[in-house]
């Protein structure tokens, strides 16, 4: 199970602790906010998959880059609308088959699939 504490430490400073590290989300600048950290995260997710893809086929991808960026919806509720990815595998050529296995496989990432299958959301107060 994953698991994730988050502690108020003032106005809009929240301390985020999982397992073994600890970051600040904050609204207001210094620290990154909650949207940035859900970009991040399925960013990451996808680098994750990129790397399982290349060694499970021996391709030699020694550096790559991902930009995840967002828009929010004009109506209501709060939202983003559209979230774009953009892969550089640094001047590495794919092949079609290649370059679409990869884009398939990248899908299976765990966030991607939460993201596009809206799962239910449970809050409570203690």
């Amino acid at each position: 199970m994953y698991h994730v504490d988050i502690t108020n430490a003032g106005d809009s400073i929240f301390k985020v602790k999982s397992a073994n590290y600890e970051f600040t989300v904050d609204t207001k600048g210094n620290g990154i906010t909650p949207p940035d950290t859900l970009l991040a995260s399925l960013g990451t997710c996808i680098g994750v998959y990129i790397r399982k893809y290349a060694e499970g086929l021996k391709l030699e991808i020694e550096e790559f880059s991902i930009s995840v960026s967002a828009d929010f919806a004009e109506d209501k509720p709060v939202r983003f609308k559209d979230i774009k990815v953009l892969i550089d595998l640094k001047g590495l050529e794919l092949d079609e088959a290649r370059k679409n296995g990869l884009l398939r496989f990248i899908q299976n990432c765990p966030v991607h699939n939460t993201i596009e299958n809206s799962p239910s959301i449970n809050i409570e107060l203690k």
